[in-house]
């Protein structure tokens, strides 16, 4: 028999409901702040002292309840390798309840690497403590995490065997990797440049050779099948001045205005309906609760068309596109942190991005299509970056997905005032 309002004391924060019964905890949140692990170390040896004080989650076990106030995942495992103890965080981090996880075994739930299941292996057998970092693994929905990971072994007589704590490190790796991106970015086009002068000038002289030897042959009364290989001297040497001329010719100012990101979408869908007609889907998920953005209404359209353009050339204009837009909190792009962005995500059920050159698609003339010129998601990470966003790409056969992040103006705030 529950007692009348038991069920609303176990959802209040602990904190709140007991914290007159902790102490130690308290005292320990009132003194002068350490250094971080010295901190977190002293809290989590508080915490689990006076855990069977703190009023019970209903997933908690209650030697470890106090786990619960940690903003870390944390795992406890036994020592026939089953968890046994799963807290909130660990349950957001990975997307799954505790109700599911405890009982399976670690390596069952979760897809790691080598390394960690050696330092669980190690820790329960010699009582060796680890910490690594950057580790990938698979959670149950199949979502990639990287975190960084510590696993402590506990004495047996505690209930639980290891303590396993796991920290994400998505956001700073994101943040590294946009970096590398821009100063790589700024490398590549300096480099371009330089080597686009070198080849359009011989590229004049190759091209009006070729027209002097193609009249020479036309007075001569040679064949029309010697004046086709001028022709096609002639056509190649225009097509690589092109080429550099796209290369070497600065890109306009942008003209910001204020844009709906679903009517830009919308734009691109049409054209890309209207050259693969009866061939091609291309399905929508749109949040319509987006508010408007700052940004240049023509560049934005060149920067989806272009990506969209090379999901259906890949795909040989035969498969299925889908735009899916979301709203994000809290972002950081450019080194800035923005309280509200927009995302935009571009999918395609094509046959991927093929693995050498998946760390290079932004590099001007990489293309993994024969006859590409490779620099149709330059152009597009380039008019990305004018708006302070961001640009990434994750695919495999079947599934490649171009991640768009633009920065919007705060809650409340006109477009034309941010």
């Amino acid at each position: 028999m529950r007692r009348p309002g038991a069920n609303a004391l176990e959802h209040q924060s602990p904190l709140k409901a007991k914290n007159k019964a902790i102490p130690g905890f308290n005292r320990l949140l009132t003194r002068p702040r350490k250094s971080g692990a010295c901190l977190c170390i002293r809290i989590k040896k508080t915490i689990l002292e006076f855990a069977p004080t703190i009023p019970l989650m209903p997933h908690s076990l209650p030697q470890f309840s106090g786990l619960d106030l940690l903003s870390s995942a944390v795992l406890l495992v036994d020592g026939a390798g089953r968890m046994v103890y799963v807290n909130p965080a660990a349950e957001h981090l990975f997307a799954t309840g505790a109700r599911t996880l405890i009982g399976q075994p670690l390596s069952a739930a979760f897809d790691f690497g080598r390394s960690l299941q050696t330092a669980v292996d190690n820790a329960m057998s010699n009582d060796w403590s680890y910490t690594g970092q950057n580790i990938e693994i698979i959670a149950c929905s199949g979502q990639v995490l990287h975190l960084n990971c510590t696993v402590t072994p506990l004495m047996p007589s505690s209930g639980a065997r290891l303590i396993i704590e796991f920290q994400p490190i998505s956001q700073q790796l994101a943040a590294s990797r946009e970096e590398r991106q821009i100063e790589q970015q700024k490398a590549n086009r300096e480099l371009i440049r330089n080597l686009a002068h070198e080849i359009k000038n011989p590229l004049g002289g190759i091209r009006g050779a070729a027209q002097l030897l193609e009249h020479e042959l036309a007075d001569s009364g040679k064949s029309a099948g010697l004046r086709e290989y001028t022709q096609v001297i002639i056509k190649e040497s225009d097509r690589l001045q092109d080429l550099m001329q796209r290369l070497l010719t600065p890109q306009r100012a942008m003209q910001p205005d204020t844009v709906n990101i679903h009517e830009i979408l919308e734009r691109v869908r049409s054209l890309m309906t209207a050259e693969y007609p009866g061939t091609l889907v291309v399905r929508r998920d749109y949040d319509t609760s987006l508010p408007e953005l700052i940004g240049d209404r023509e560049q934005l359209i060149q920067s989806m068309l272009n990506i969209a353009r090379n999901a259906a050339q890949a795909m040989q204009g035969v498969g299925e596109i889908r735009f899916r837009t979301r709203a994000l909190r809290q972002v950081t792009l450019a080194k800035r942190n923005y309280r509200l962005a927009l995302e935009v995500q571009i999918i395609d059920n094509g046959p991927g991005i093929p693995e050498e050159i998946r760390e290079r698609i932004f590099y001007p003339l990489v293309s993994g299509r024969e006859g590409g010129s490779g620099l149709g998601l330059t152009i597009a990470q380039n008019f990305i970056q004018h708006h302070q966003g961001s640009i990434e790409c994750a695919s495999r056969p079947g599934y490649t997905c171009f991640t768009i992040r633009l920065p919007l103006p705060p809650y409340g705030q006109p477009a034309g005032d941010s």
